[in-house]
């Protein structure tokens, strides 16, 4: 199988962390439903300063360039940005040293 694994992170904003949640609980299903993203449950870990990453995979290379057109998955990606911001791996205070940790949320 040609998938392509993603690290999605998403800093919370202040009183957002219930929203995002709701948001991130939706996200990877609605994908897998439009094809996107494997059926391979994704892992949910969550950092100390509480930013979220999810980690999952695409279907392709492809189904992310699909993803950056689709008129569906830009509105939740919008809805995302209500509730908190997107962040890389270097933005996490874990990333200052090697093996970090992080507080797993999902099975």
């Amino acid at each position: 199988m040609n998938t392509n694994t993603v690290i999605a992170m998403y800093r919370p904003k202040p009183g957002g962390e219930e929203g995002l949640r709701g948001l991130v609980a939706n996200h990877h299903p609605r994908l897998v439903e439009l094809g996107l993203a494997t059926e391979r449950a994704p892992v949910l870990l969550q950092a100390g300063d509480g930013t979220l990453l999810e980690i999952f995979d695409w279907v392709s290379p492809e189904a992310l360039e699909i993803a950056h057109t689709h008129a569906e998955v830009q509105a939740m990606w919008t809805d995302f940005l209500e509730f908190c911001d997107y962040v890389s791996l270097g933005d996490l205070p874990e990333a200052g040293g090697p093996f970090p940790h992080f507080t797993r949320l999902s099975d």
